[in-house]
């Protein structure tokens, strides 16, 4: 069985084997600053399937669409689970691979076998108050995305009603933040100093693994409140859906949520803001329709927060693009190189504010991130008040120069300056007018607490620096 690469040269694809290819390595300063070039010469090199090197370690990276949903959407053909991975346990991965860590933390995003089921439904039932319109848990949850985006967006006009921000910094990246813990059911602002820790793991900084130790233990007692005293939060209804769960499994999950909805959700919602503030009128018209949601479609289109899916293992030797992948081989499903492949790109309209739902940010097929509506709900309510609370934001870089930074899994801006000049009187709060049960409540800490924390004594300082 042969097929053709696009430099014209021909390989029999029953005698192809991963462990036996040179991979050019993919981490590279080229990938870093330009991704979408990377992925175009691997497509050019290899068609919709290509071998690469990730840090030492041979895989397989899908770039095309159709490739990207055959794999998403067979669960049993191309599953998850380490223990499916050949050469690792063949002991071919180095114990001191650096993507170990965030791999073996074995939490919903990463486990396969027979006990992802009942964990997915429990998943599932736990996070439907928070992802359904119609329970006060929804309505009190976009509550308090509005109320901390105030409190964020108040606390930048400190330095000023008009002035300099990195809305990184001080509101993209640490609103999801408070928002998750608003999730996890921190008492008050007890939670601000594992958000800092998060962080630090995000930030793969030398300090990472001591942050992640401190932050699973954080986890562990926090699992260990809730089961004592169940609240009126994720982990509580977590627990309630799957009571078999040990503390330090609940600490894993846990620590997915805050991990996955704070990166991903921060990055889309500086992504958003950089589209609405320099892109074309049709932008800027959506946005003021109301129409966030299809602005964000746009937005992850064309800059996917997570550029590559955690891997999967080709259950037996299956054909997949121009190569027969072999049982045990590590895929990674790249939705940032499937979004440019030709085949799909070509059929989105770039001129219309209606954008395609087919995209993969969330995923596809069984395993679809199970938190996608809550984590959209939260970047579109974020979006959404920013621009109410302020009359103009304007890029303080040009759009080419804004600084990203790149991981194996996530894309997003290392920063985000902004000129911004702040409304004279805040618009009410959505729930202002038509309070559900609940949702005029104080969602805030004790202001004394809030100062006192280690996440507002950060924020505070950003503004003091000047920076």
């Amino acid at each position: 069985m042969e097929s053709q690469w696009g430099d014209g040269a021909s390989v029999d694809l029953d005698d192809t084997r991963l462990e036996t290819l040179s991979p050019e390595p993919l981490l590279t300063r080229d990938y870093e600053t330009r991704p979408a070039l990377v992925y175009e010469r691997l497509r050019q090199q290899h068609g919709p399937v290509a071998p690469v090197d990730l840090l030492g370690v041979p895989a397989w990276l899908v770039l095309g669409y159709r490739e990207s949903l055959q794999v998403l959407q067979d669960d049993d053909g191309w599953p998850k689970g380490l223990e499916n991975w050949r050469a690792r346990s063949e002991g071919r991965v180095p114990a001191d691979w650096p993507l170990g860590p965030s791999l073996e933390v074995n939490h919903i995003l990463i486990q396969g076998g027979a006990g992802y089921r009942p964990l997915r439904t429990a998943w599932d039932v736990a996070l439907k108050p928070f992802q359904d319109a119609r329970h006060p848990q929804a309505k009190r949850l976009k509550a308090a995305v509005t109320a901390y985006a105030d409190e964020l967006i108040t606390l930048i006009g400190q330095g000023g009603k008009t002035g300099v921000a990195d809305l990184s910094a001080q509101f993209s990246r640490p609103l999801p933040l408070m928002v998750a813990s608003h999730l996890l059911g921190f008492p008050g602002s007890q939670g601000d100093d594992a958000l800092m820790d998060m962080w630090r793991v995000l930030d793969a900084g030398p300090d990472a693994e001591a942050a992640l130790e401190r932050l699973l233990a954080t986890l562990a007692e926090l699992a260990a409140l809730k089961l004592q005293k169940p609240g009126d939060d994720f982990p509580s209804y977590l627990l309630a859906a799957h009571p078999d769960l040990s503390l330090d499994h609940l600490a894993r999950e846990l620590f997915m949520l805050l991990g996955m909805t704070s990166d991903h959700v921060g990055i889309l919602i500086s992504n958003t803001v950089v589209e609405v503030i320099s892109g074309e009128g049709s932008v800027r018209a959506s946005l003021s329709a109301g129409m966030v949601r299809e602005t964000m479609n746009r937005v992850v289109m064309r800059k996917p927060p997570l550029v590559n899916f955690v891997p999967r293992f080709a259950a037996r030797d299956t054909p997949l693009g121009d190569y027969t992948i072999r049982a045990g081989d590590p895929v990674w499903v790249s939705p940032g190189a499937a979004h440019a492949d030709p085949l799909f790109a070509d059929h989105v309209a770039s001129g219309t504010a209606i954008s395609t739902r087919a995209h993969l940010s969330w995923g596809a097929g069984p395993r679809q991130c199970p938190a996608r509506e809550l984590a959209s709900t939260v970047a579109a309510a974020g979006v959404g008040r920013l621009f109410e609370r302020f009359d103009h934001l304007d890029l303080a870089l040009p759009a080419d120069q804004l600084p990203w930074r790149s991981s194996p899994f996530m894309r997003g801006l290392r920063s985000l300056p902004v000129r911004y000049e702040l409304a004279s009187a805040p618009p009410p709060r959505p729930w202002a007018e038509e309070p559900a049960p609940g949702v005029a409540e104080e969602v805030l800490p004790d202001p004394t607490a809030r100062q006192r924390s280690s996440l507002w004594r950060y924020l505070t300082g950003l503004i003091r620096g000047g920076r």
